[in-house]
Formats: structure tokens, sequence, C-alpha cells
């Protein structure tokens, strides 16, 4: 099964009930979407960070959860440079890092069962006219909120693997084995899914 990114703790957010965090995260990133100056972005970036570290995970495991967005955001700063101006850039490096910031610290201080049982409550209108099973789509998200994080180790374990049988950093022996474990991941999140239903 993949891995939970709850950490146990006792900080202000922690105790924060699950549905105002998820409110407050939609509304946090629709208010991100709006802010153009680089300054309340870098604000709002620090704000995030800060959140974070509220939470009581150590820098290194957060340093594990996102070190494979600098890449993302270097490729995102330099097309964006390129076709809009580096104040820009800068603009949208900052936006993304805030976003994954407030995600990440919600995730880490809110069970994924509580983050389970908001999503259902909320898609129960829809399941009632019939246009949405809420325990799937609930479950779905849940999955999802771990499953890009589970990804990224998945591809430092191969990485790590292929290292030790001199295979070195060949896109084949990294790529095919990710791409087969991840399919194996997405299988088992299919069953836990379809185990859900009546």
């Amino acid at each position: 099964m993949m891995e939970s990114l709850y950490v146990v703790g006792q900080s202000p957010l922690h105790r924060l009930p699950a549905w105002f965090k998820l409110a407050a995260l939609i509304g946090a990133g629709a208010g991100l979407f709006m802010l153009r100056d680089p300054r309340w972005l870098a604000v709002a970036f620090a704000a995030a960070a800060a959140l974070v570290g509220s939470t009581g995970v150590a820098a290194a495991a957060v340093w594990r959860q996102v070190r494979g967005l600098l890449w993302v955001l270097l490729a995102v700063a330099l097309f964006t440079g390129w076709f809009q101006g580096w104040v820009e850039a800068l603009a949208v490096v900052l936006r993304i890092g805030a976003m994954v910031g407030l995600a990440l610290a919600v995730t880490l201080a809110t069970r994924t069962s509580d983050l389970i049982a908001v999503c259902e409550r909320a898609l129960m209108p829809f399941e009632r006219i019939g246009l949405a099973d809420a325990g799937k789509v609930a479950l779905a998200l849940a999955l999802a909120l771990r499953f890009v994080p589970e990804i990224w180790r998945n591809f430092q374990e191969i990485r790590e693997a292929q290292a030790a049988r001199g295979l070195g950093a060949h896109p084949v022996a990294l790529i095919v084995p990710l791409i087969v474990l991840t399919l194996k991941r997405a299988q088992e999140v299919a069953e836990a899914i379809d185990a859900r239903s009546p």
C-alpha cells in the first residue's frame, strides 16, 4: 500500500477540521491565480513554507517530497521567461511553489480518512442525482494526493538499484521499470476503489 503523508502532531493546523482546511486550500488556490505581483506571491510562498514548517515534519522529509518538483519549476521558469518575460516567470514559479506548499501542509496535517470523509460528504448531492459515486470519487481523490510522491520514491529506488547493477542513468533502464511499477500501483488503486463498491 502507498504510504500516508500524514504526520501526527498538535499544531494549530492539525487541530483545524478537515473540511475547513480543504475549503481554505481551494480558496487560497483561487486567490493565488488572481495575484500577479511577485512581491505578494513571495509573501504567499513564505506563508505556505511556514505552514509546512508548523506541522513539525523534518526538513529532510519535506525535501524528499518536493525535490522532484524543482526540475518541473525550472522548466516552467525557462519556458515562461523566454516567451513572457522573467518577471512573469518568477510569478509563475512562486505561485506554483505556494500552491504545492499549501497542499503539502494540508496533507501533512490531515488524516487521509478525514479527507475521504469530507470529499464524500461534499459529493453526496451529486450521488443523489446519479452523477457520481461519492465513495469511489472521494477514495480516488485521497489516493491521488499521495500518488505523485510515491512515483518519485519509486524513481529514486529504481535509479539506485540500476546504479548498483552498473547500468547508470540509462533512460530505458529507468523508465520501463517505473512504468511497470506505476501501472501496478494504479491497479492497486483500481482494486481499492472496486472493493469499496457495494
